[in-house]
């Protein structure tokens, strides 16, 4: 699957996951989008899943119509979320296209 980690997603984050393409919207050139012109994009350019930081996102953006499928993580802190990468692993290899899901990190 083609990823895309927003702005608030630990760029080293993707040295933990396995089987999956995944770019930055900073490497991109979209980290100054807004969150739908971001989906957008994303989906314009093929990318499967969004993995972000944001937990409003579902209340500030229609996501029924939408292909490209929302990874959201409760957290930033870096040392959490390294805890958490089989809990992101697993929501990863499991999103499908349009899909929520909303990984809780201890």
């Amino acid at each position: 699957m083609k990823v895309l980690f927003d702005q608030g997603t630990p760029k080293p984050l993707r040295r933990s996951l396995r089987g999956h393409e995944i770019e930055t919207a900073y490497e991109r050139g979209w980290s100054t989008l807004a969150n739908g012109e971001l989906i957008a994009q994303a989906e314009a350019a093929g990318f499967d899943i969004l993995v972000t930081t944001d937990r409003q996102l579902r209340y500030q953006q229609n996501l029924s119509q939408r292909q490209l499928a929302i990874v959201v993580l409760t957290t930033t802190q870096l040392p959490r979320i390294r805890a958490a990468t089989s809990l992101i692993q697993e929501a990863l290899d499991r999103a499908e296209s349009g899909s929520y899901i909303e990984v809780e990190i201890p």
